[in-house]
């Protein structure tokens, strides 16, 4: 892994994001990564666009900025494909994880993808809608993050999810997250 990895979720309020890149960070504290985990984002309603951030590294965290050039863009819902310009300040070797059902065609198109950048993708609404009954990706994000990133292992992921929602919800609102972190492990692919 490289020294340090900076991550940038774009997502809409109330989907999870601002959780997601929380529960990752955590995930990665407790594997001995120094973190950071941030949102951007104002008053908003829910459904506004939303912006968060992570950064893991082996050693300690001095920066304290927003991430401009991010190593990983994660797109917990494609709609914003249409509106945000998820590909700024990205480098020649960014990764794209998107949520999206849309053909890989698409996605490649509305991203602007570079010839060395790799896009990664997944219906984790879908994989949310069938696991926790309810259109909320950040766990299924989690993990297909955990498993395109090399940063942590499924069991490490899973752990992390499990942790967070361990005393907030009900025995079956965890376990339907913890079986979308492992489908989103399990279902992501780059195309």
């Amino acid at each position: 892994m490289k020294n340090l990895i900076e991550i940038r979720w774009h997502g809409r309020g109330g989907q999870g994001t601002v959780t997601a890149a929380k529960v990752f960070a955590d995930a990665c504290l407790s594997g001995g990564r120094h973190i950071q985990a941030f949102p951007e984002y104002g008053p908003e309603r829910s459904g506004a666009p939303l912006k968060a951030y992570n950064r893991i590294s082996s050693e300690a965290l001095r920066k304290h900025c927003p991430v401009l050039n991010p190593d990983i863009v994660v797109v917990v819902d494609s709609t914003l494909l249409d509106g945000i310009n998820v590909a700024e300040g990205t480098h020649a070797d960014t990764v794209y994880l998107v949520n999206t059902n849309k053909s890989a065609d698409e996605t490649k198109q509305k991203i602007g993808l570079k010839d060395n950048q790799k896009l990664f993708c997944l219906d984790g609404t879908q994989i949310a809608i069938d696991s926790i009954g309810r259109a909320l990706p950040n766990s299924t994000m989690v993990g297909a993050l955990a498993k395109i990133s090399s940063m942590l292992s499924l069991d490490k992921a899973v752990d992390g999810v499990e942790r967070s929602f361990g005393k907030k919800f009900s025995r079956a609102v965890i376990d339907g997250n913890l079986s979308a972190a492992k489908r989103g492990w399990e279902e992501v692919k780059e195309v």
